[in-house]
């Protein structure tokens, strides 16, 4: 088998099963483990898998910046969106951060709202500018620019300082071995922080984020209340989330 061939039949075990085990391909396919492994280092540096101990797990589209995942499940974002809306009562105090999806909240929320949101996401803090009753305070920070959110030891300091009583997270990879995910050090530290902070987490997390992996650790699943996801994920998918009693939600 050529090695075009070898890492096309990794994608396509990949796709199928959810996941590659090396031991497992290198007995199947009678070459050595080094062989696998270096095929799987290969395809996780163009972005086709994320490795882990033993073999890989899918890679989250999340990887992609701010502006290409604008355009990524538009209509299941729109619903995802539409459900978290519902969540929110007078009175709140709400961590919203990055994520597209949490832009479309920002657009479904019912105009008369009295809430209080903290987020590190410039384009959300601009998105609710329209709200009358919404009071947004912005946390400052150093621009990470492929997620448009600040991060640093100041927006980590900031986050300490407030008892919210929910969180949206704006999800870039949930599995229910790994756990929740991001693709960068310092959003894991402030996404962590938030869910510290939070009375009650909700990850807003379409069909593509579900059961993939990025390279740095938030937390565990079991720091999750809630995931809202969309209508089409079948039962077989939610059932490993709903088994460490989360709540999944299909809007």
């Amino acid at each position: 088998m050529l090695t075009a061939e070898r890492r096309q039949y990794i994608l396509q075990l990949l796709e199928r099963d959810g996941k590659v085990i090396a031991k497992q391909l290198s007995d199947e396919l009678k070459l050595s483990e080094d062989t696998i492994r270096r095929d799987l280092r290969d395809l996780a540096a163009e972005g086709f898998l994320t490795r882990v101990h033993g073999g890989a797990l899918p890679s989250s589209p999340a990887s992609a910046n701010f502006y290409a995942r604008q355009s990524q499940a538009p209509q299941a974002k729109s619903a995802i969106a539409r459900a978290a809306s519902r969540l929110f009562r007078d009175g709140q105090v709400i961590f919203m951060d990055g994520g597209t999806t949490n832009i479309q909240v920002a657009e479904q929320l019912a105009p008369d709202l009295h809430a209080t949101i903290v987020t590190n996401s410039p384009p959300l803090a601009t998105a609710l500018v329209s709200h009358p009753y919404v009071d947004v305070i912005m946390l400052g920070g150093r621009l990470f620019k492929h997620s448009v959110t600040t991060t640093g030891a100041g927006t980590r300091e900031a986050i300490d300082m407030v008892h919210a009583d929910l969180y949206l997270l704006g999800v870039c990879s949930l599995h229910p071995d790994v756990g929740i995910s991001t693709v960068d050090m310092e959003e894991a530290y402030l996404k962590r922080a938030m869910i510290a902070s939070s009375a009650e987490v909700v990850a807003l997390a379409s069909l593509e984020k579900l059961n993939t992996a990025a390279p740095y650790i938030v937390g565990p699943l079991t720091d999750l209340s809630e995931i809202i996801t969309e209508q089409n994920v079948s039962d077989e998918i939610i059932a490993p989330y709903q088994a460490l009693g989360i709540t999944v939600t299909r809007a």
